[in-house]
């Protein structure tokens, strides 16, 4: 069965909820609300990476974070920690998280693997092409799917390298990082090259621009989130049939019925 995600994003700038669960209490409620509703894993992120964003020292993103790590996993929930920095992750599992989601495949902190490889957690190991400010700057590809595919293959190396056992990794093609419009089709058409890795398969569409685009709603009001969750639901299922092992969505009930509905449709 294909995991569920939830994202808690204890941020004041993420791209579509920056501010609203900002406040610990209010983010330890909707990491709860989520979980309730069919989350598998809470994904808590203390450091928007949204187009553009600008980073976040690593002390104020555990002073946001671990909090809610802690009261979340307290509560029995597995939690994933979202972080670009190693200090981060090792405190984040020290919290309680079980996983470590690093959407640069440990190129943005050079002490990432090494540190990950020293705690018990599994690792998320993204597609990356640089940061947030400049990710669109070498979003040229001419086989997206197989490039992200051979990339996603040197990251594995790298962890391997670092002492990260391949039954504790899982890949994410960084659906919306480095990859514009059709882009992110052409890697979601292509996900067998990914899943052909071997590893668990992580797919993140939830309400991002490509979405919007397709959609063509815009990005930034409440009917545009509601149809991008909706647009998320179908991509979800969709991905889940191509063999993905999760979905990272904001939209947990949305997105569990979507994948029952699928789930029945295949018998």
């Amino acid at each position: 069965m294909t995991v569920i995600w939830g994202i808690v994003n204890v941020t004041p700038d993420s791209f579509s909820d920056g501010g609203r669960f900002f406040d610990s209490a209010r983010a330890i409620e909707h990491g709860l609300r989520l979980w309730r509703e069919g989350a598998g894993v809470l994904d808590i992120g203390g450091e928007s990476t949204r187009p553009g964003a600008e980073r976040v020292d690593p002390s104020v993103e555990q002073e946001r974070v671990l909090p809610v790590i802690a009261a979340l996993a307290a509560e029995g929930a597995t939690v994933s920690i979202d972080t670009l920095n190693a200090s981060t992750a090792v405190a984040a599992v020290e919290a309680g998280a079980r996983i470590v989601n690093d959407v640069s495949g440990g190129l943005a902190d050079e002490r990432m693997l090494p540190a990950v490889a020293g705690t018990e957690a599994d690792y998320a190991l993204g597609h990356w092409r640089g940061p947030s400010a400049d990710m669109y700057a070498n979003a040229t590809y001419l086989r997206a799917a197989r490039e992200v595919a051979g990339e996603l293959r040197e990251g594995v190396g790298r962890a391997a390298a670092a002492g990260i056992a391949p039954s504790r990794l899982i890949l994410d093609p960084g659906i919306g990082f480095a990859k514009a419009g059709d882009t992110n089709w052409d890697v979601l058409r292509g996900l067998d090259e990914i899943t052909a890795l071997g590893h668990r398969v992580l797919i993140g569409t939830s309400r991002k621009r490509f979405l919007a685009e397709v959609l063509q709603v815009a990005a930034d009001d409440e009917i545009s989130l509601e149809r991008r969750d909706l647009a998320t639901a179908v991509t979800s299922a969709l991905a889940a049939r191509a063999g993905a092992w999760a979905v990272r969505v904001h939209d947990v009930a949305a997105t569990r019925d979507a994948l029952a509905v699928a789930r029945a449709w295949e018998g």
